[in-house]
């Protein structure tokens, strides 16, 4: 899973490491720890409590690949910081736009 998606038959699978309880929501480019394959990291202000996170997750990347949050679902990882999203669509070009924001945000 290059960069943290990987493109597959309906959309794009994203490997995330959320960081709850920040100061803000917000994507801050790859979590590329030894040992670990790469992540996106992601962090919002919500606490991990009934799922606050987890929504606050979903709307943050819906967000950022300008898609409807209906689009965006937790296939893995529910309950801890590292997760599998499914972002629907074209799963090519969503991988595309990822990897160019993801290093937009590494250059930055």
């Amino acid at each position: 899973m290059a960069g943290g998606c990987r493109a597959v038959m309906n959309g794009l699978h994203l490997a995330v490491r959320v960081t709850p309880r920040a100061g803000r929501d917000q994507v801050c480019g790859l979590d590329r720890r030894a040992g670990a394959a790469p992540a996106l990291k992601v962090r919002v202000a919500a606490a991990p409590d009934d799922g606050a996170a987890n929504e606050a997750v979903v709307r943050l990347v819906a967000t950022w690949f300008d898609v409807p949050k209906s689009r965006v679902s937790i296939i893995g990882g529910e309950t801890g910081r590292q997760k599998l999203l499914l972002v629907e669509g074209d799963g090519a070009a969503l991988a595309a736009r990822c990897a160019a924001s993801a290093q937009e945000r590494i250059e930055a």
